[in-house]
């Protein structure tokens, strides 16, 4: 339920969802403070943005001489790929500009561009983009998007929800850097947590436990349930929970390692009434313990942990070392035994002899299936 907003514009569609120039801001600061040098020299494409108002585009202008970029790119959709969105009516800049063609601003996308001094003030920024309509009506996966991928360095967006799994592929099939905007349950994606495991891909700077406002337009309708809509400066927003960054450029929190205690340490003073009260279960089906939450994960433990995946917010590829996901990990998956009782206890669910899900028995011998869980061990284990 805490994704509904999220899932009702997934089905409709509607992935209009513009972040906030604060948040863009703050994330780009996290990888500066760790390299300032990582965006200098580089063609930066903004793929899945209108140009006009987007703060990804406002950023990287206002910005342009301060990363040192050599170029910015960024692209727009045409109104008419996108049936849900507000009837649309084009800006005095776009009117006022010699480039206006009122038969093309519906049907074409736009690409704004931004690598030299064209007002003649001997500074490089917002004033001096470039403008002219697309050749198509700016589908990333086009041709002619294609090719301003291959001509970039670093690709930043916050991508249409619907077409998370497609937009990620487009950029792993280049080879670029990129940061982005996805739900944390994409970690579970088979195109995803390969790419987490082997260090291609983690988590950006900001902590998605704080989940983001984002800009919606005037006609986005919020869940019935479980909305949390507000105003800000004036504009539609709506809070969109366990959103966060994807990434390939290093930032310093992710070498931060995640303080711990013993084992015994860890049960005794543990803030978690589950942890303290009945220590760590053993898994049914894998030779590995049950670790609920990541401040629970004990320092001296030498085998195999599952834990919540959440843990990658915290994880620290210097302390810890990922095995994998039970979904796709090699084992014969939860016993038939285990299946009946599960189902005898009045639970409900997709289970069945051979599921990969982790599972186990609690206390009172009641069979449990843990959320998505992660398998990790300790690089280095301290007794």
């Amino acid at each position: 339920m805490a994704n509904e907003n999220l899932g009702n514009a997934k089905k409709a569609k509607n992935d209009e969802f513009y972040t906030q120039f604060s948040d863009i801001q703050k994330e780009m600061n996290a990888y500066l403070d760790y390299n300032p040098d990582v965006f200098r020299g580089k063609t930066v494409l903004l793929p899945c943005d209108d140009p006009e108002w987007s703060n990804f585009t406002k950023y990287f202008a206002q910005n342009f001489e301060a990363l040192g970029l050599k170029k910015l790119i960024s692209t727009s959709y045409a109104p008419d790929s996108k049936p849900d969105a507000i009837p649309y009516q084009p800006t005095l800049f776009e009117i006022e500009s010699p480039g206006y063609d009122p038969e093309k601003t519906q049907t074409k996308g736009k690409i704004f561009t931004l690598s030299r001094d064209t007002t003649g003030d001997n500074v490089i920024n917002v004033d001096d983009l470039e403008w002219s309509y697309l050749e198509g009506g700016g589908d990333f996966r086009s041709e002619e998007i294609t090719k301003l991928r291959d001509e970039a360095d670093i690709i930043v967006t916050n991508p249409p929800f619907s077409l998370f799994r497609e937009f990620l592929a487009w950029l792993v099939e280049a080879d670029k850097d990129f940061v982005i905007i996805g739900n944390m349950n994409a970690i579970t994606y088979k195109e995803v947590f390969p790419l987490v495991k082997e260090n291609k891909l983690w988590l950006g700077a900001t902590n998605f436990n704080v989940g983001m406002y984002f800009f919606v337009p005037e006609n986005f309708v919020y869940a019935s349930t479980y909305k949390f809509d507000r105003e800000i400066d004036g504009k539609k927003a709506s809070r969109v929970p366990g959103v966060c960054w994807f990434t390939t450029i290093d930032h310093g929190r992710r070498h931060e390692p995640l303080s711990l205690m013993t084992e015994k340490d860890n049960i005794k003073f543990s803030r978690h009434k589950e942890v303290r009260e009945l220590g760590y279960y053993k898994y049914e089906n894998y030779d590995a313990i049950e670790v609920p939450f990541t401040d629970a994960i004990p320092t001296d433990f030498e085998g195999m942990m599952g834990v919540p995946i959440t843990f990658l917010d915290k994880y620290s590829p210097e302390q810890f070392e990922i095995l994998g996901m039970p979904r796709f990990f090699e084992t014969a998956g939860m016993s038939k035994e285990f299946v009946e009782a599960y189902y005898a206890s009045g639970q409900t669910g997709q289970i069945s002899p051979g599921h990969p899900d982790a599972a186990y028995y609690d206390r009172d011998k009641r069979p449990v299936v843990p959320y998505r869980r992660i398998f990790i061990k300790h690089k280095q284990v301290t007794k």
